[in-house]
This record gives C-alpha cells, sequence and structure tokens, in this order.
C-alpha cells in the first residue's frame, strides 16, 4: 500500500494557543483511519490543517506526495481531498440536488457525475425522495447524509469526516456508518473524527488518540477496541 496522507511533526496555534503538537500521523490508499479524543484534544483542528481550513505553524503535510501545507484550501480540494465538517454546513437556500451538483463543481466529466447522482441516492434514498426541496427542511441525520454525499460528489481519493454522527437519531447513525464503509469499499480514502469510538473502531484499519493536542496512543482499531485505556475513555466499560 502507498501513502496518500502523512503529517509531520505538524504543529498549529490559534494565536497563543497551542492546539496540535508535532502529530505525526499517516493514512495509506484505501484506509479508514479514526481520529479519538475528548472535546478540545486537537481533532477538528487537525482536520483544518489538512484541508487548508487552518494554516499549520510548521511541520509538513503531504498528499499523495506532493507538500500542500502551505497551499491554499481550494488548490488542495482540487488535488483530490474533501472534507464534510462538524456542523454540516450545508447551503440551506439550495436543493438537495443543488448541494449535491456544487460538491461536484470542479468536474468536467458528465457521466461520471451522472453516475455518482445515482449512486448517492441508492445509498441514501430519503435524498432521493426529496432532491427538489431546500436542504434546510431536512432533519438534523438528513443533512448529514447531504454533507457527505455533497462531499462524496467531489470525487476525492482523501474524504476527511468531521463528526458524522453527532447530534443525529441512532437509526440515521447506523445507515451513515454503513454508507462509510461502503464508500470505503469502492476505493476512497477516510479520516474519520468521530465521538462515537466503538461505531468509528469497528469500521476503521487503524487509530489515533489525541489528548490535549498530541497523540497519546495508536494502533490497529481492533487493538485498540480491546484496549483497557480505551475501553475506559471512550466505551464505558
Amino acid at each position: 500500500m502507498s501513502l496518500i496522507l502523512e503529517l509531520k511533526n505538524t504543529n498549529t496555534h490559534y494565536g497563543a494557543i497551542h492546539a496540535v503538537k508535532n502529530i505525526n500521523l499517516f493514512v495509506e490508499t484505501g484506509e479508514i483511519v479514526t481520529l479519538l479524543g475528548s472535546n478540545g484534544a486537537g481533532k477538528t483542528t487537525t482536520l483544518h490543517t489538512i484541508s487548508g481550513l487552518q494554516t499549520a505553524s510548521s511541520g509538513e503535510i503531504c498528499f499523495k506526495g506532493i507538500a500542500i501545507h502551505k497551499l491554499p484550501a481550494h488548490k488542495i480540494t482540487a488535488l483530490g481531498l474533501a472534507q464534510s465538517p462538524e456542523g454540516r454546513q450545508i447551503f440551506a437556500n439550495l436543493s438537495i440536488k443543488e448541494n449535491l451538483e456544487m460538491g461536484a463543481y470542479l468536474r468536467r466529466d458528465k457521466a461520471g457525475i451522472a453516475d455518482d447522482l445515482k449512486y448517492v441516492y441508492s445509498m441514501f434514498p430519503k435524498l432521493l425522495d426529496r432532491e427538489h426541496q431546500l436542504a434546510q427542511t431536512l432533519s438534523g441525520g438528513e443533512q448529514q447524509m447531504l454533507a457527505i454525499a455533497r462531499a462524496f460528489m467531489s470525487k476525492p481519493e482523501l474524504l476527511l469526516l468531521d463528526e458524522p454522527s453527532l447530534g443525529i437519531a441512532p437509526i440515521l447513525v447506523s445507515t451513515i456508518f454503513k454508507a462509510i464503509k461502503e464508500i470505503n469499499q469502492r476505493g476512497m480514502s477516510i479520516l474519520l473524527v468521530e465521538q462515537n469510538a466503538y461505531l468509528a473502531l469497528n469500521i476503521s484499519h487503524r487509530a489515533y488518540v489525541l489528548t490535549n493536542g498530541e497523540i497519546s496512543l495508536q494502533g490497529k482499531a481492533a487493538d485498540l477496541l480491546n484496549n483497557s485505556e480505551i475501553k475506559k475513555a471512550y466505551l464505558g466499560q
């Protein structure tokens, strides 16, 4: 396997706050890798630093072997990286279909776009049923489906997912995690930030645990599921 993403001694500051401290992590092509950690541990900041929404203060970030830590976000996106952000951030006043078309904005392969639109509708039939409704009329869970589908429509090689289960009814969480696994099986690499450690570790290949901006634990997802520290901190066992 080849590396699609690598962070080397990456640091990020918000003013005087040192939010991400000397992080070293990687994602291999075709993997799902999960970032675990409590609120404020630096998980979202790490994703924002990768996608260019926040600038690394030092260190190096390579995507497909290309140094991206000094590139603006739109250039990183054009290289094949997409993020589904925490809080969904859909275009509320556009229809579901228009949101999905916005996801494919940089693409020029009309046939491929049409095929991928059919695919996301097969994965999330509720979106198809309501494709002409305004996105703001959807429930929280349906908005999350739309956010993931919109990111998928850009046809990224690496998808960053930030808290896809946050504030969503349990019945829809299982649908979303099934979709994440299915997207990965189609060849898309995924870096996942998720509060539900049990669900995340069950679909991931590997995982990292962030504590106060630093990686405190890492390993195969199956091993971390059985780790006593993880069980106590995240699984309530």
